[in-house]
């Protein structure tokens, strides 16, 4: 007899964004010819930068052609991806990662899920609470129990520390900076913190820097691997979803030193990145030719120059919001280094998100849907036009 994998009766049956989306379609079948506007779920707006889209135009026609047509690629992404990606990413900061330690994959919300898959089903994870649902959801679909709740809070700036958590025993951390949903952002003394607990607890940090090229503010870390021992602790996850509007291109990759390993039952090191390799030759056919051609474009001079004035625009959608809710009162977070502004909305996270999505027709994410500590909060999404964020910055007073 088939039986089902019962771990997934442990998580909640429907996915957060799901849910809001839900929601979002009752409301608009209720109140047909309005038009709703949308500051939820992190879904960028504006299209993929000329650069990109003129790598893209290239890469389609080497596939119309016998000589260049490209059919399955190397799982661990083209040499010349890569190789772009050590430069600029990590050379270019003083970081020393090479690219055979790159592997491109089709996006940050994969590998983060995927990366759990290398350790046993005792390891004791921790994520910060509130916290990006994947980390959570599919530690436990693979029968992990107990994981730690780290609370992120105004009181610690929403970036935990692990001298609070060193007596738990942890194996494995997630970090994520800039935070997704707080907005916030570690300084390098708060992440050297975790580098050195990690290095004499033996434990591994998986760090998400998904939202790195929002940085703006001198001295924070674009990298984990700007800190001392990084290299021997750490896994790193980018991607190109916001830093060059790849949500629905998909494309994004994750670092694996050579120096970082785990141990097996006996005690010995295993290395993580030959393990990594063959998760991803065995379930993975690697990252499209187009998509990969037009992620290299996002490193040349002009790619560089479109892809940031894009973060940009989004970052003075931030100020707007941030500034707009600060006016009215409402103690916020994030939206400096970051495209969310994460704000204290004075009561229950959906009862605000409800009110604010039939008042002003203005979709939010409650702070709920995050993790207990998100209670109370709301995180407001920058990705958007700037015509719909100052509309829906004047909805929304009206509305409150």
């Amino acid at each position: 007899m088939l039986h089902v994998n019962e771990n997934y009766s442990k998580i909640s049956p429907t996915y957060l964004f799901a849910e809001i989306a839900h929601r979002v379609a009752a409301h608009e079948a209720a109140n047909p010819g309005t038009r709703t506007i949308r500051l939820g779920i992190g879904d960028v707006t504006e299209p993929l930068c000329p650069a990109v889209i003129e790598a893209m135009h290239r890469a389609v026609d080497d596939e119309s052609r016998r000589e260049t047509f490209r059919g399955y690629g190397p799982e661990q992404g083209y040499a010349f991806l890569r190789e772009r990606i050590a430069e600029a990413d990590f050379a270019e900061r003083g970081i020393a990662v090479s690219a055979d330690e790159i592997f491109v994959s089709d996006g940050a919300k994969c590998d983060s899920g995927n990366i759990q898959e290398l350790f046993s089903q005792d390891a004791r994870v921790a994520v910060g609470d509130p916290v990006y649902p994947v980390y959570v959801d599919t530690n436990v679909m693979a029968g992990r129990g107990g994981i730690a709740l780290m609370p992120c809070t105004k009181e610690n700036g929403f970036v935990p520390s692990p001298g609070d958590f060193a007596a738990q025993g942890l194996d494995l951390v997630y970090l994520c900076y800039p935070n997704n949903p707080t907005g916030a952002v570690a300084t390098k003394g708060q992440l050297q913190a975790w580098v050195d607990w990690a290095n004499e607890s033996g434990a591994l940090v998986v760090f998400d820097a998904a939202y790195e090229a929002f940085i703006r503010t001198p001295g924070i870390p674009h990298s984990i691997y700007e800190c001392e021992g990084a290299r021997k602790c750490a896994v790193e996850l980018r991607s190109f979803s916001k830093t060059a509007g790849f949500t629905g291109a998909r494309c994004g990759y994750t670092v694996v030193p050579d120096e970082v390993f785990a141990r097996d039952s006996s005690g010995a090191k295993v290395p993580l990145k030959p393990m990594w390799a063959r998760r991803q030759t065995t379930k993975f056919n690697g990252a499209s030719y187009i998509a990969q051609r037009g992620a290299e474009a996002v490193y040349s001079p002009e790619g560089r120059e479109q892809t940031k004035a894009t973060v940009d625009f989004y970052l003075e959608n931030a100020r707007l919001v941030r500034e707009a809710f600060a006016a009215m009162g409402y103690e916020c977070f994030g939206g400096v280094d970051s495209p969310y502004v994460w704000v204290d909305v004075k009561r229950p996270s959906w009862d605000f998100f409800d009110l604010l999505l039939s008042r002003a027709g203005v979709v939010t994410t409650p702070g709920a849907g995050f993790g207990a500590a998100g209670e109370g909060f709301a995180r407001i999404s920058a990705f958007n036009s700037r015509e719909n964020v100052l509309e829906a910055v004047e909805r929304i007073k009206k509305a409150l």
